[in-house]
């Protein structure tokens, strides 16, 4: 008799959260008493503004909330998710075709499974988030990856796209700003690169979770704004975690064709219902509220985002291109690999990070999370003595590199 598998290929086949994975270790080492910095984190070290959290404090003590609601979403926070889109992003959305999810990464991992086939193709610049493969592999399709190095900003052309284009291409997925890389695509760049999939009849899946965090005077980008005719194939997704520091609160949300929010609400009403109705009226006190706590948060993003690359351009051997948006930098680290650094030689990315994490007790996510070997990201949502103490400490190490 043969022995069947315990888990399904299905979820075997998955890869564990590296940037997860790098918080979760650097937090056992600080517990353990080692003075380990961690730079993995992917959410802002703010705290949530108040008036956010009051509103969520008056909707737990209102029975209404305790209950279940519709799937969809509060019809209250979809109004104020559309008018948040038309104050942000320039155009209009109909209510109707928003679904409010459990966070930005249920909205993508919907929006794949709402659209793909077995074997539908999805292009993917490439460095990407982590998370991208894994809802591309889950919803059945193939992630095509499409490189784009230091010497590109991290940007992919219209040429690269083409390129990797075949018949069975139904999506291609666009970050801006990016994680890992911090890339912020202009609006022309943005426009080429809708125009270009409006003519291939190409879905756009675009995450846009970042929107606000932009520097160096550039405004946020919205390529259906900017190619209004993409809507009826556009899926955009967003939510409330980073721009209101509120990646615990678990609301994003999905805009698009009401034929595909409807399949995906559906699909949704099976997973997981409907979303905590206390994060619902948080949101919606975060979506229609000002933004000056945004942007107060911002300009300390700006300080140390200047400050880290300044000190990583210190570094023999290691490239490091200027972030213009999110909170992360990514430098190339081609030039340190086969070196010898404190009696260790790193031949990978992956082997850089273990040197440095043990050498220097500093945490950060190798590029093999994202793509190719060669790469580190390292977030600066950290305070400003850490960002000095871990980044002194990395370039003191790197530096010693023969």
């Amino acid at each position: 008799m043969v022995a069947k598998s315990r888990i399904s290929t299905l979820l075997g086949n998955i890869t564990p959260s590296a940037t997860l994975a790098v918080t979760a270790k650097a937090r056992d080492m600080k517990a353990a008493g080692l003075p380990v910095i961690g730079f993995g984190a992917g959410e802002p070290d703010f705290s949530t503004p108040d008036y956010i959290v009051e509103a969520a404090v008056k909707a737990a003590r209102d029975s209404a909330s305790h209950h279940y609601t519709a799937a969809k979403g509060l019809p209250a926070l979809r109004e104020a998710i559309a008018a948040k889109t038309l104050r942000d992003s320039g155009y209009e959305v109909d209510p109707n075709n928003i679904l409010v999810t459990n966070g930005g990464k249920q909205a993508v991992f919907q929006a794949f499974a709402a659209l793909l086939n077995p074997g539908d193709e999805v292009l993917l610049p490439t460095p990407y988030w982590t998370t991208y493969p894994e809802a591309i592999k889950l919803a059945d399709g193939v992630p095509v990856p499409v490189m784009a190095g230091a010497d590109q900003g991290y940007k992919v052309s219209v040429d690269q796209l083409e390129d990797a284009r075949t018949d069975a291409t139904k999506i291609l997925l666009m970050c801006s700003p990016s994680n890992p890389t911090g890339a912020v695509y202009t609006p022309a760049e943005l426009k080429t690169i809708g125009q270009w999939a409006l003519e291939r009849e190409l879905w756009v899946v675009t995450d846009e979770i970042y929107e606000h965090l932009v520097y160096d005077g550039l405004a946020p980008t919205h390529i259906v704004h900017l190619v209004p005719e993409l809507a009826d194939q556009t899926l955009v997704l967003n939510g409330v975690a980073k721009t209101y520091a509120m990646t615990g609160w678990r609301v994003g949300w999905m805009i698009g064709p009401s034929d595909i929010i409807k399949g995906a609400t559906s699909f949704q009403s099976h997973l997981t219902s409907n979303v905590c109705n206390v994060a619902q009226y948080a949101a919606i006190a975060a979506v229609s509220g000002p933004l000056d706590a945004v942007y107060e948060m911002r300009e300390a993003f700006d300080c140390r985002r200047q400050r880290m690359v300044e000190l990583l351009r210190t570094v023999e051997g290691m490239e490091v291109p200027t972030p213009h948006g999110a909170f992360y930098v990514y430098p190339d680290v081609t030039g340190l690999l086969g070196k010898e650094i404190a009696g260790h030689v790193a031949h990978t990315s992956a082997d850089l990070a273990e040197i440095i994490l043990k050498e220097a007790n500093a945490a950060m996510v190798p590029g093999e999370a994202f793509g190719p070997s060669g790469f580190l990201r390292l977030s600066y949502s950290l305070s400003d003595a850490d960002l000095e103490e871990g980044v002194g400490r990395i370039v003191e190490l790197l530096n010693s590199a023969r």
